[in-house]
């Protein structure tokens, strides 16, 4: 990246998202993603080529270097094309339906992304990273702008034409199903989905190191939450097993920041081994769910201290001043990928000996090898470093009596060096992710610092990114917030507002998230098929309005925004959350079916509605509730509410929910709990062990 001597300027320059700022002095003409491009596109009719990507994408950072800070590859873009610059972090509404072109005309995306269109923004061409000049794999810079100018300008009717098929297949894939499910929420349809869900996953387990799949491996941890639920409604160990296995493995491999903590990206091998450095944000919240979640069902201390150990490197590292969290880290420091976070083996030797320590000791436990252990995964060359993993054939990934002492001195040691490029936008789906992570881990580790974090991130997001009119904003840096938000800023948030709920019973969080899903409601739903779409209606700049509904790298925003409004439901009784659940599963037809393993995280909330779903109803002072909520606590409950009534919290909550006016507390008794199924109750106990 060009971050010096700065030759040129173009208009990037005046942006606040970090990915258009890292090319603001290429030598490229670039535009924002606004009308003045546009306008410009059609006023010379010129093409307009359009590069999406972000700021930690290492792939980006080589094209940047190789291409867009080349001038002769520069002079060619800009006598050529209208170009146009989208960090698909602060736009993934855009993103999402170039990548579906992308996907459509190649079989294959990834960032960055570049496409070409017409001036009417219509694209006929797609492709990912591009070199500047040809390889073995395909054509370079040089040699596609001139082609590319060359049919615009003998045959522009021909990509016209192709563009207008392309952008019909778009609408024709993204059109909205009808029903072929019924409309039930529970039962042995559901139950048959689920289980071909487990199947495919079973089928594509790594029995040995764990993950599904082969290479490259993914963390995918909404798979992870499903097959703890999966265990717990059906006692099939197995579902117990890929999931401790899973976790135990990724823990001990390089894919683990073993010094600073935190999960990179991915891993490269079968073996978790070597990683795509960079960090992300929604990863680190959804793998403290997992090992939150699987510590809480087998008491297992590895997956504890693996979560509060993330949750520390998040709360030091990801945290802004404000209280809200940072996107993400690069993988790359000093133009090079990973060497932040790999050793020479002197260098370690050395540090470790001086310290009194046995350096041979540790330099065997972290599997560093005298030439280097580490292969670069793009050039697969060896530069002689290492990556430090523990031994994968150890299954209780658990480290060695002085593992803090030497991880304490490599931190100290590593802290010196250039750190990666930290993206440091702050995103509304992210950050409700990371809430809804860091609030669940406080009640489950009964960990109030925990709460406190995820409260301050709640209020950052209510007052710097909630507006006047009941709409959430995307990102915000700088001080600025900006953006349209999209159903995944609602679907996040409100999941972390009825967690923290959960956490501390407070209701004005249920409150806050009954207002947004109002506004939800109102701005993407789907009133006639069902379901949500991805963005604002106001949002007047895409070639459609799709859908998402598959899990990808996180959660799909259709799923969590039916567990929310089940959640919603069984919180407050209304009956029109459920009708809109209702709406999400028919939007969905056959694909629940036919992919069921695409839909984890929706299948994970079908709990709700299960026979397992239940509402909990506390009442009593809040001393004498303490203890009945700590046995609450203490149990992997899928599908569960619970709400809190006190002499304090009685009147709110009986506006929230007006049907906890009837939950009372006996003459005599300090305490009682109400355990319900669809709003039919048993009768109420008074005594711990009789709530077990």
């Amino acid at each position: 990246m060009n971050t010096e001597n700065h030759k040129y300027t173009n208009r990037l320059s005046m942006e606040r998202s970090p990915y258009l700022l890292q090319h603001a002095h290429n030598p490229v003409d670039w535009f924002p993603w606004e009308d003045e491009a546009f306008k410009k596109a059609e006023a010379e009719n010129k093409l307009i080529f359009l590069s999406i990507g972000y700021s930690t994408c290492h792939w980006c950072h080589v094209m940047e270097k190789e291409s867009f800070e080349d001038e002769e590859v520069a002079q060619l873009m800009n006598r050529v094309f209208v170009s146009i610059k989208v960090d698909r972090e602060e736009r993934p509404d855009l993103d999402s339906v170039y990548m579906d072109i992308a996907m459509l005309l190649n079989k294959r995306g990834g960032w960055p992304l570049n496409l070409i269109l017409t001036p009417g923004r219509k694209p006929f061409y797609a492709a990912t990273y591009i070199p500047k000049d040809s390889s073995a794999s395909g054509g370079g810079m040089l040699k596609l702008i001139p082609k590319v100018q060359s049919v615009w300008k003998d045959r522009p009717e021909e990509v016209q034409a192709a563009a207008e098929n392309i952008l019909q297949a778009l609408k024709n894939n993204n059109m909205e199903t009808q029903n072929n499910l019924p409309v039930k929420l529970s039962g042995q349809q559901f139950d048959s989905i689920k289980a071909a869900a487990f199947n495919d996953l079973k089928k594509r387990y790594d029995a040995k190191y764990g993950g599904f799949n082969l290479q490259p491996k993914f963390p995918q941890p909404q798979n992870l939450l499903f097959l703890l639920r999966h265990y717990k409604n059906t006692d099939d160990s197995l579902s117990l097993t890929m999931v401790e296995n899973t976790l135990l493995k990724m823990r001990a491999g390089g894919i683990y920041d073993h010094i600073g903590y935190g999960f990179h990206r991915y891993s490269t091998d079968r073996q978790w081994t070597l990683p795509h450095f960079e960090k992300m944000l929604y990863d680190q919240a959804m793998l403290i769910l997992a090992y939150t979640e699987t510590w809480q069902l087998t008491g297992n201390r590895s997956f504890r201290q693996t979560a509060e150990d993330v949750i520390e490197y998040v709360l030091r590292d990801m945290r802004s001043p404000e209280g809200g969290f940072y996107s993400a880290e690069d993988a790359d420091s000093e133009g090079e990928e990973g060497k932040f976070y790999l050793w020479d083996y002197n260098e370690f030797a050395n540090l470790i000996g001086r310290s009194g320590l046995d350096a041979e000791k540790y330099a065997g436990l972290f599997n560093m090898k005298d030439g280097g252990n580490y292969t670069d995964e793009a050039s697969g060359r060896k530069p002689g470093d290492n990556i430090l993993f523990l031994d994968p054939e150890k299954n209780n990934g658990a480290p060695e009596a002085d593992y803090e002492a030497v991880r304490s001195l490599l931190f100290k040691e590593r802290e010196g060096r250039v750190h990666p490029h930290k993206d440091d936008k702050i995103l509304t789906d992210w950050n409700g992710l990371m809430i809804f992570a860091l609030a669940r881990a406080a009640w489950i580790f009964d960990e109030p610092k925990y709460y406190e974090a995820a409260e301050t991130a709640a209020r950052f997001l209510l007052n710097e990114m909630k507006g006047p009119d009941g709409s959430l904003l995307h990102s915000y840096r700088l001080g600025e917030s900006g953006t349209l938000g999209m159903i995944d800023d609602y679907a996040f948030f409100i999941r972390g507002l009825l967690e923290l709920y959960r956490a501390g019973f407070k209701t004005s969080y249920v409150e806050q998230a009954a207002l947004l899903t109002e506004y939800a409601g109102n701005h993407f739903e789907d009133n006639t098929n069902g379901g949500y779409f991805q963005s604002d209606s106001l949002q007047t700049d895409l070639l459609i309005r799709k859908k998402s509904m598959m899990d990808n790298a996180v959660p799909s925003g259709n799923s969590l925004m039916f567990e929310n409004l089940m959640q919603l439901f069984k919180l407050t009784g209304r009956a029109e959350y459920r009708a809109a659940a209702e709406g999400i599963l028919r939007t969905l037809g056959d694909e629940l079916s036919s992919y069921p393993s695409a839909f984890t995280t929706l299948l994970s909330a079908l709990d709700y509605s299960g026979k397992d779903g239940r509402e909990i109803v506390v009442v009593g002072e809040p001393d004498a509730a303490a203890e009945f909520i700590k046995e609450i606590n203490s149990r992997f409950q899928s599908g569960t509410v619970v709400l809190l009534k006190t002499p304090e919290t009685a009147v709110a909550l009986k506006k929230l929910a007006s049907y906890t006016a009837y939950y009372s507390l006996p003459e005599g008794r300090k305490a009682a709990v109400y355990v319900c199924t669809d709003f039919t109750c048993k009768a109420p106990v008074f005594t711990v062990e009789d709530l077990r």
